[in-house]
């Protein structure tokens, strides 16, 4: 019990995160996308720059919605040079269903045990209520849909990473319903 009540005490509420900062390096990470084949964010740089988004579920309208219209203007962004990665601490099996209800033609990712939400500090445990409401009305099973039983979510935030690794732009907003557009 000790330990289980030190372990969430570590976890930030959402006032306390506050996103990787303009300026900022950005560690490589290796993680599996939505098809089970894995991606290295240096080698993705290498191509490109990269648009790095994170969105909170399958179970999110408004995550959806989001997704749903970076996919309608994903041009704009290729058309630049960019490339598209969103990620979400949801299992593999959520990110397949994200696809199917967005569309998304671009790279979804399993953000195991929280690492590249951590990084970009955007990792928090919602309030008790939250997560009753996210897990009774939108189906959302936060304790057994992530790669651990926290129920954090991250803040739905985007980041433009130049090719040498540097955060050159950001969108961090802890209000859900706002996010970033394509344009």
């Amino acid at each position: 019990f000790i330990f289980a009540f030190s372990a969430n005490a570590q976890h930030k509420t959402v006032e306390e995160v506050e996103g990787k900062a303009v300026g900022e390096t950005v560690e490589n990470f290796i993680a599996t996308d939505a098809d089970g084949n894995t991606f290295n964010l240096k080698t993705a740089l290498k191509e490109g720059p990269v648009v790095l988004l994170f969105y909170r579920g399958q179970w999110c309208p408004v995550c959806n919605h989001h997704l749903s219209q970076l996919q309608e203007n994903l041009d704009l962004i290729k058309n630049k040079g960019a490339k598209v990665i969103a990620v979400s601490p949801e299992k593999q099996e959520n990110l397949q269903k994200t696809k199917s209800q967005t569309g998304a033609d671009f790279t979804l990712l399993y953000d195991k045990n929280y690492k590249i939400s951590e990084d970009f500090d955007v990792a928090f445990v919602p309030k008790e209520q939250l997560i009753e409401l996210y897990d009774s009305r939108l189906d959302a099973d936060l304790e057994n849909a992530h790669s651990d039983n926290s129920k954090r979510i991250p803040v739905p935030a985007t980041f433009i990473i130049d090719q040498k690794g540097r955060v050159v732009w950001r969108h961090f907003d802890r209000d859900y319903k706002k996010r970033a557009s394509a344009e």
